[in-house]
């Protein structure tokens, strides 16, 4: 009988099932390695970190020995997108072209789910007053008879921003269990109940640590009874992992937990207590802390809180402001009280009120040793405190035994994990240290198929005069494209600041069109973006997200332009507390985190280029620091090996490549 790893070598030879159902599959030497270590790993129990470049199959890789191996398996992502992906297409095709039996479920958080009973109460609420959100709220009550799943992602519809989505979905704090009058129908426990009986687990990151102290999703009874953990996108764990193994709290919850004391008060006790001054009572208060804290427009403002305030805020004012609201909510709490024995929702409401109580009070003090506290400025204010990194949090999960007496197997993976020989930076960050390291690099031919360009007489990234620049250099290359072009920024302002100049160069230019980041849904936006035609074309200009989990394939996509190296900003609270950890253990933090941190997001950028094998296309860094400084050709050697252009002659030659009828050869145009 054969091992794991032969069922796998055998399923991704170019003669097998798999081959022959799965449209362009091609039997790739980095993903059999891949597989084979995988498939190691789940057997032996090991811990494995791989890096996997673009282009290795690195989702097959991971799969095929998961599914093959017959064993209890948690797989989690960093994204709902990737979960849905793998739930309703990878996973489904490779068990029907295999022939396995094994059973699948996906399991994601509360407000993922639709509540049938917040559904109930989501029209008496009176939260929503504009026409657009009542239709969306008939369109989820229609949805409702339908579904059964109750996976808000089946309404495309929807989007995830949209204030009907908290109305009809529970919180922890908020669901009541098997006491609810609509138990038996409840989404949120059917998922738990499938996601028990399931050979296989799709779960994200967000999940996994959110489960951590309350366990209260599922997923810390799951972690005894499987024999492998697949962590994709594992870049991302330390990021995600700190927000949820500390404490929060959020002028959200408590505006959400206000609307809710309307509804249920005046529901089951209506004229006991004047439930909608209590609630407008909360809502002044916490509108003035938003005043206190001058939040600004733009999301994630995170301010430094090491002592008794946070960075730049008047003490006086602040100590006044969550004294208000500390009076507010005891005033709630108080007439919550006398009524709570009347229904269980209001026993309910008052437990909500005496945990988010808690954490208010908790804030109120000075943050412990060992942790990094910040609050964090936009449309809502969120009080966070977590520790430096995961790595105690993980090492405490990896030495646990399954109950099946094995070890577990753990796969952390990623196209992107560091710069440094051995992944040391990950390693260590994550608790690692001893785990098996494999580094498969990307199959593409990037000597063919990519161009560098970093121009020369650019400001440098700080000077004013940079955005207009990337501006200026992106409507002169995708006017000779017809569009075809990702500009990825590191800021917000960078990227309002560019889209505006396109827009004015190209506005009468009808064959290229501007899209920008935030006015329509990710989605929709790379949809319309991938739908390019010849003779028409897109600029999309976008940050954040859009740094990675962009997959556009073929001539949609033929030059990527990055404004600067993306930094951390150094006055970030986790960033700098993370650098004095390092400084006082004698490390450098520019070298053994800020760096590697760049260099993991800078290829996460480049890697939105080239795609597929037949993919061509230019890469524009408009970094002077990259050619002046050491730490920038550090950064360069980090990338896929292409050539680099040296002049704007160049540049332009190969944009005018790329727009000949073939350009399977990038420089067929000027190198016959």
């Amino acid at each position: 009988m054969g091992t794991l790893t032969d069922a796998v070598t055998q399923a991704l030879d170019a003669g097998s099932p798999l081959a022959q159902a799965v449209e362009g599959f091609a039997a790739r030497e980095g993903q059999r390695s891949m597989a084979s270590a995988v498939a190691q790993a789940i057997e032996m129990g090991n811990v494995l970190v791989v890096e996997a470049g673009t282009g290795v199959g690195k989702t097959y890789a991971y799969l095929l020995p998961a599914l093959l191996s017959g064993k209890r398996v948690l797989l989690s992502t960093a994204t709902k997108a990737l979960q849905d992906q793998l739930f309703g297409r990878d996973i489904p095709q490779l068990l029907s072209t295999l022939g396995l039996p094994s059973r699948v479920a996906l399991l994601k958080g509360r407000s993922s789910y639709l509540c049938l009973s917040r559904l109930g109460l989501a029209r008496q609420s009176g939260a929503l007053q504009r026409s657009t959100d009542l239709r969306a709220l008939a369109s989820v009550e229609l949805w409702a008879h339908n579904t059964s799943s109750g996976d808000l992602a089946e309404l495309t519809t929807l989007d995830e921003q949209s204030p009907v989505t908290p109305l009809v979905t529970s919180t922890r704090e908020s669901c009541v269990g098997a006491k609810c009058q609509q138990f038996q129908g409840c989404h949120v426990y059917r998922a738990r109940r499938e996601a028990m009986a399931a050979d296989v687990v799709v779960i994200n990151h967000h999940l996994f640590f959110a489960d951590w102290n309350v366990r209260e999703s599922g997923v810390a009874e799951l972690l005894p009874t499987v024999n492998a953990v697949v962590f994709d996108e594992a870049h991302q764990l330390n990021e995600i992992g700190i927000q949820f193994l500390g404490t929060q709290l959020s002028t959200g919850q408590l505006q959400a937990w206000g609307r809710d004391l309307v509804t249920v008060g005046l529901q089951h006790a209506r004229g006991l207590a004047d439930w909608q001054d209590l609630a407008m009572r909360l809502e002044g208060v916490l509108a003035e802390l938003h005043l206190v804290c001058q939040a600004p427009t733009e999301p994630k403002t995170r301010l430094r809180w090491s002592g008794e305030v946070p960075q730049g805020i008047a003490p006086m004012l602040w100590r006044r402001a969550m004294a208000s609201l500390e009076a507010a909510l005891s005033a709630c709490v108080e007439a919550l009280t006398g009524v709570a024995e009347a229904a269980l929702e209001l026993s309910a409401m008052l437990g909500r009120a005496e945990l988010l109580g808690e954490r208010l009070a908790h804030f109120a003090h000075l943050p412990p040793a060992g942790v990094v506290r910040w609050l964090e400025c936009g449309v809502r204010l969120r009080m966070v405190e977590s520790p430096l990194t995961v790595a105690d949090a993980l090492r405490e999960r990896l030495t646990q035994r399954s109950d099946t007496g094995f070890g577990t197997g753990w796969i952390f993976t990623s196209a992107t994990l560091g710069q440094d020989p051995g992944l040391a930076s990950f390693v260590e960050a994550h608790g690692l240290v001893g785990a098996t390291v494999l580094q498969v690099p990307s199959p593409f031919d990037y000597q063919q198929q990519a161009r560098l360009y970093v121009p020369p007489d650019f400001a440098k990234p700080s000077d004013s005069r940079h955005s207009d620049q990337v501006a200026e250099l992106v409507t002169q290359a995708a006017a000779i494209l017809g569009g075809r072009t990702l500009v990825l920024t590191t800021t917000l302002r960078s990227m309002r600041r560019i889209a505006q100049v396109l827009r004015a160069n190209f506005a009468s230019h009808y064959a290229v069109q501007v899209l920008l980041q935030g006015e329509t849904s990710k989605r929709e936006l790379l949809a319309q973006f991938s739908a390019a035609k010849s003779a028409a074309g897109y600029v999309l200009v976008a940050t954040g997200s859009f740094w990675e989990g962009v997959d556009v394939p073929g001539d949609a996509l033929q030059m990527v332009v990055i404004d600067k190296i993306p930094f951390t900003p150094p006055d970030d609270p986790v960033v700098e507390a993370r650098s004095q950890q390092l400084e006082a253990e004698g490390k450098s933090a520019f070298t053994h985190y800020q760096l590697p941190q760049a260099a993991m997001a800078l290829r996460q950028g480049v890697g939105r280029l080239i795609r597929r094998e037949t993919d061509r296309g230019v890469l524009v860094i408009c970094d002077v620091r990259l050619l002046q400084m050491g730490y920038g050709r550090s950064l360069l050697s980090s990338l896929p090996n292409m050539p680099m252009l040296r002049e704007r002659a160049e540049f332009s030659e190969a944009l005018e490549a790329l727009t000949k009828p073939s350009t399977k050869d990038l420089y067929s145009a000027f190198h016959p």
